[in-house]
């Protein structure tokens, strides 16, 4: 089911533009973003072809069916909350029936977790997004041996190092444990490669060492030490920076150069203003998305604060959004049974 097949079989019952337009935060080049609240035809309802769910292929056109968009109120999803909170100037379609699924009804503390939870986490991710801007990783990936380090009296040298000065070969290399000492090896050199030696690691993508059947009586050369849980980290970042770099918004991200405060600062902006709806919503009982302080919200956005200076702010709110928790008169979750009943009700009318 599509779109156009909502529209054209009259399944739409809530309509519309959310996002920056409908936080008051749009600039001339912000995109237009709908949400909505649809239903099933009658067969697919009460047939196997449940569908909760449609959108667009670019993710800006989303529709919830009754029945999910209900359940989502009830776990108070800001994203949920925040479109049945749409000023009158944002909302496109509204039928009747939704007059029935009032906001009051579904806001609660649980708002705590659920926006300032989510805040948070953006935090985080932000830290991380920070670290990858300021910390490029080069393209060509480093292998185990990179992570290895050849003992020498109180000193350790990196393995590439020692093997470039003696002028040899990794291939020719050959490795046994140390017992009782973790990533811990002796080294052995077949200077006529004739003894079958493995080698440090059998190719350069190799996560673990290479061990080797060592002739009686063979003497070690010296002693390796292999850093694999610095290498496995490594591998995780490596990873994470580079699909970053695939998938990253090119705009927003040369945005973020050009501010020069290296971070993403509309995420920040969006963290911020979660943060401060949380805080509105456990002072006041209300939601209001259209927000107050636009002027605020768009210098975060354009790079104009401190990225420390934005954690604070952050960290203060949380312990706003504590306090005002502990005193709130809103109920610790919504009325479940409540909800379910209005939903009832409204599918009731749907198809009777």
């Amino acid at each position: 089911m599509t779109i156009q097949d909502l529209k054209s079989q009259n399944l739409i019952l809530f309509e519309v533009i959310s996002g920056s337009k409908s936080f008051g935060l749009d600039t001339p080049t912000s995109d237009t973003d709908i949400k909505g609240v649809f239903y099933l035809p009658k067969e697919k309802f009460y047939g196997l072809d449940y569908i909760p769910q449609v959108a667009n292929e670019t993710n800006d056109e989303v529709y919830y069916e009754i029945g999910r968009f209900v359940e989502l109120l009830l776990k108070n999803n800001p994203n949920i909350l925040e479109i049945l909170a749409t000023p009158e100037d944002c909302i496109l379609y509204k039928h009747p029936l939704m007059e029935r699924l009032r906001l009051e009804d579904f806001l609660s503390k649980l708002c705590k977790d659920t926006f300032a939870g989510y805040a948070v986490t953006q935090i985080k991710k932000a830290r991380g997004l920070k670290k990858k801007i300021v910390n490029p990783m080069a393209k060509e990936k480093k292998s185990l041996l990179d992570f290895c380090y050849i003992l020498q009296g109180y000193v350790s040298i990196p393995l590439r190092q020692w093997l470039n000065e003696r002028n040899y070969q990794q291939e020719r290399c050959g490795l046994i444990n140390l017992s009782n000492s973790r990533d811990m090896f002796a080294l052995f050199y077949d200077v006529e490669g004739n003894l079958g030696y493995k080698g440090i690691i059998q190719k350069e993508s190799s996560n673990e060492v290479s061990l080797s059947s060592i002739p009686k009586g063979e003497a070690p050369v010296v002693y390796l030490s292999c850093n694999k849980d610095g290498y496995s980290k490594y591998c995780k970042e490596y990873t994470e920076y580079w699909n970053w770099i695939d998938k990253r918004n090119e705009d927003r991200y040369q945005t973020n150069q050009q501010h020069g405060k290296n971070y993403d600062s509309k995420n920040m902006m969006h963290t911020i203003r979660l943060l401060q709806t949380a805080e509105q919503i456990l002072s006041t009982g209300k939601l209001n998305i259209r927000v107050l302080n636009r002027a605020e919200l768009l210098a975060i956005k354009s790079g104009e604060k401190e990225y420390d200076e934005l954690l604070r702010l952050a960290d203060q709110l949380i312990i706003s959004i504590d306090n005002y928790y502990k005193t709130s008169i809103l109920p610790d979750y919504p009325d479940e049974k409540k909800g379910l009943e209005t939903l009832i009700d409204i599918r009731k009318s749907l198809y009777s």
